[in-house]
């Protein structure tokens, strides 16, 4: 068996280290985004100085519990996306995979955050190649050797081939969630989209569009699913990021979510994300792309 490193193999240990954006790096203006935000799929253009402003106070609950926060770089080769610091890469116990997203507005990102993990000294594992194709918000780790990736418009079989190869030293078991259609190839439907784990037992899931296979496999780890209705679903009230076992983060206004994760224990900070979150259907979790978590 392979000797793990301290890197991120888990969505629920304590965060220790996360690498994000900044929305004064990746929207830049508002006539920046004027001239982009159709372009991306956004849901309509986003307020750049209200971004900022919520951006600001969504880091200041990272900050009263991540010890290190790095941003990632200005950069012309990137877009108003790369705010969604989490797709490029997926950080395993032994260190980050350099992905290539689905959307190909996105693929640039990968050599930008490459050559800024260099800088940091985060060591790289591997890196997709061919005509793979994947995003890190369809990479869900159950538990420290256990990996869930789906498998959709965002992440292929020559992916997931690459992937399981890299991963294969660490990774006692690795399982492929077959993805709907749901809204079409232009949307942005990840596995993360479905479930997001706040405790090892413990997930917020939407489990209308999952897998009956996969819904089963959680309920056989005795892990505890809390369903999100609907209309919170559509808040992205299933984006919830951990800052540890049972303390989480969450998009403002989806309040039979907070409640039910309140009931079993979670300490709930919400964050306003109308501009950062919403328009660009991204939530927390996208936000974030957690490096090391203990």
């Amino acid at each position: 068996m392979i000797k793990t490193m301290d890197y991120c193999s888990s969505m629920v240990k304590t965060l220790e280290h996360v690498i994000v954006k900044h929305p004064q790096d990746a929207f830049i203006s508002q006539e920046h985004l004027h001239q982009h935000w159709k372009t991306y799929n956004y849901i309509s253009e986003p307020d750049y100085e209200e971004a900022i402003r919520e951006y600001e106070e969504f880091l200041s609950i990272l900050k009263k519990h991540v010890g290190r926060i790095d941003f990632l770089p200005l950069s012309d080769r990137t877009g108003i996306d790369s705010l969604y610091a989490h797709d490029p890469v997926k950080f395993t116990s032994n260190g980050a995979i350099i992905l290539k997203s689905g959307k190909k507005l996105r693929q640039s990102e990968a050599e930008v955050y490459k050559q800024f993990l260099q800088e940091k000294n985060i060591p790289i594992i591997g890196e997709l190649s061919g005509e793979a194709v994947a995003d890190g918000g369809d990479l869900v780790w159950l538990d420290d050797r256990t990996l869930a990736v789906g498998r959709g418009y965002r992440t292929n079989d020559e992916a997931i081939k690459q992937l399981k190869e890299i991963t294969a030293p660490f990774v006692d078991e690795f399982i492929v969630v077959q993805l709907p259609y749901h809204q079409g190839e232009e949307e942005c439907l990840h596995l993360m989209s479905l479930i997001s784990m706040v405790d090892h037992n413990l997930a917020v899931v939407y489990s209308r569009l999952m897998p009956v296979y996969f819904r089963q496999l959680l309920e056989k780890r005795d892990i505890q699913l809390i369903e999100v209705p609907k209309d919170e679903y559509n808040n992205l009230g299933c984006n919830v990021l951990a800052l540890a076992p049972r303390i989480c983060v969450i998009p403002f206004g989806n309040d039979y979510t907070k409640s039910e994760l309140e009931k079993a224990g979670a300490i709930v900070y919400e964050y306003k994300g109308t501009e950062i979150s919403f328009k660009g259907t991204g939530g927390p979790t996208c936000l974030t792309a957690p490096v090391v978590r203990k």
